[in-house]
């Protein structure tokens, strides 16, 4: 079984930075979509930034202009600089990849992908 593994996760005040990471040691992400999504304490989940599998980018509205997602090939780990964090940050963040590049278009390759642990992330006021 592929096993995700998300770090970095913390507490932060308002207007602060974290970064958090995503490695594997049996997958590797270059050339395949995968996405950082998150899930509130009573809210749905919410996908906020990915890669599609040919390298693009892409962003939730929530995110755009103060998340950054990033990928090291050399150390097969991807990573999501969040910046400015409010207090609605506050969430479990998870890293998810999709089973293969033909998964990735489905449409929904989140639904049958891998997925880490989760990491917490709490942005106090």
């Amino acid at each position: 079984q592929v096993q995700l593994v998300e770090s970095g996760g913390g507490s932060v005040q308002a207007g602060g930075s974290l970064r958090l990471s995503c490695t594997s040691s049996d997958y590797t992400f270059n050339g395949n979509c995968m996405g950082w999504f998150r899930q509130a304490a009573g809210k749905e989940r919410e996908a906020i930034a990915g890669f599609y599998s040919g390298g693009t980018t892409w962003y939730g509205d929530s995110v755009k202009g103060r998340f950054t997602i990033s990928q090291d090939n050399t150390e097969n780990t991807v990573y999501l600089q969040m910046d400015t964090l409010q207090p609605e940050d506050t969430a479990t963040y998870y890293c998810a990849a999709a089973q293969s590049r033909a998964a990735c278009h489905s449409g929904q390759w989140w639904k049958t992908g891998f997925w880490g642990q989760g990491t917490q992330v709490t942005v106090s006021s």
